[in-house]
């Protein structure tokens, strides 16, 4: 009985810590989605206001800043956040308030980040689209050197 006793007394203390570490592992993917469930601006994708990382710690001071600002960076450099960023006119708050306008510098930077994703991306369907057809090339060659080598190699 006491081997259990002391066996169940290094337990306990180590379950506390872990239920204290769980809110400071929150990733910033999972605070995304959470930020996405309880406020429409996230939700929907809506151009945020300057400052909304102030916003969004007066609501929940208990965020971790460098968490916060990276899930931020996540959800702005979206292609979906972009493509709005691109056309928009008004900024919102976290519940969805417009506010400011959208300046013609930061549309004209969401095209720009827009087009370079899009040709970053069109590179490397390319270089896959070359790789692919040479190494069937390569292939192709390999069929007809072992047809060459067994036809020559029957006579021989």
């Amino acid at each position: 009985m006491k081997s259990m006793n002391t066996s169940l007394t290094p337990q306990a203390p180590a379950t506390e810590p872990a239920a204290t570490a769980a809110p400071a592992a929150l990733s910033p993917r999972s605070l995304l989605k959470q930020l996405q469930t309880q406020f429409p601006a996230f939700r929907d994708f809506l151009p945020l206001s300057i400052g909304i990382d102030k916003q969004i710690l007066a609501v929940m001071p208990e965020l971790d800043r460098k968490t916060m600002r990276t899930a931020l960076g996540i959800h702005t450099g979206s292609l979906r956040y972009l493509k709005v960023m691109e056309k928009a006119k008004v900024r919102h708050d976290l519940d969805g308030t417009p506010g400011a306008e959208v300046t013609d510098t930061h549309r004209a930077h969401a095209t720009q980040v827009l087009q370079e994703r899009f040709k970053k991306e069109a590179e490397r369907k390319k270089a896959e689209r070359e790789a692919a057809a040479a190494e069937e090339a390569a292939r192709v060659r390999a069929d007809k050197l072992n047809q060459l080598t067994a036809k020559f190699s029957r006579k021989g």
